[in-house]
């Protein structure tokens, strides 16, 4: 049976049991790596790696596993490896960052 709770149009994450997922609006290229705002049913989030193959994925992922407290392998690419509009799996996080809960961000 699936607890996931549904996503609607003011949030970009949901909670699968403990299982955040995550639903990412990425920009590749830029010039600091950096947890942005949400941007409707998104989360914006910038990598400075170049969008070349899936490695601003793959950026992305090693950039937010600490920021998330979970280990690289505990985030999943559900889809959206070599696109912009990515969602994430994020398995038992411990941390939970500033967007999260403060809603000026």
């Amino acid at each position: 049976m699936n607890s996931m709770r549904p996503f609607n149009a003011d949030t970009f994450f949901a909670w699968d049991g403990d299982v955040l997922v995550l639903n990412i609006l990425g920009k590749p290229a830029a010039r600091k790596d950096a947890i942005g705002k949400p941007h409707g049913a998104q989360l914006k989030v910038s990598v400075t790696a170049a969008p070349q193959g899936g490695r601003a994925t793959d950026h992305m992922v090693r950039f937010l596993a600490p920021l998330f407290g979970v280990a690289v392998r505990d985030i999943e690419v559900v889809y959206g490896r070599e696109s912009v509009n990515k969602q994430l799996r994020i398995h038992s996080p411990k941390v939970l960052p500033a967007v999260f809960t403060d809603p000026r961000v």
